[in-house]
């Protein structure tokens, strides 16, 4: 079976720490598939409110996902705290990849590793715009 391969980027922009809840833990016992992209959403939101945005309006651009990748490292459970560390990468005219490093905030072991392809939309419109100019300016 091929597996899917994330590298992480040498240095990260922003981190957040939040609880696993409840409603992420799987049959399993342990944090669901589903949750890990719930939780990166969760922290591109507040790395965009850092530097004021939101997905609605980045620069005058929202921004809609494209794409995703999660690569598994260890299990979480039920009240742990997860570090998510956040990077951009890969820039094209109208997107770009936002990278997401989790960790047990505790432990420091990793818990796992994804990636989303974000473009930047015009809502109004229905289609792609380009990466706005200041974000580029300020993140590539």
């Amino acid at each position: 079976m091929a597996r899917v391969k994330l590298e992480l980027p040498e240095s990260f922009l922003f981190s957040t720490e939040m609880p696993i809840r409840i409603t992420d833990i799987n049959y399993g016992g342990h944090l669901g598939n589903d949750a890990v992209l719930s939780i990166t959403h969760e922290a591109r939101v507040r790395f965009l409110a850092e530097h004021g945005y939101s997905e609605m309006d980045t620069c005058g651009a929202g921004m809609i996902q494209a794409d995703a990748a999660v690569v598994y490292k260890s299990e979480a459970f039920y009240s742990d705290i997860v570090r998510v560390s956040v990077a951009l990468a890969d820039f094209t005219s109208s997107g770009c990849d936002f990278v997401f490093l989790l960790e047990n905030a505790e432990t420091g072991k990793e818990i796992a590793r994804a990636k989303t392809g974000n473009v930047f939309y015009d809502y109004e419109r229905k289609k792609p715009m380009r990466v706005p100019e200041p974000f580029a300016a300020k993140f590539k």
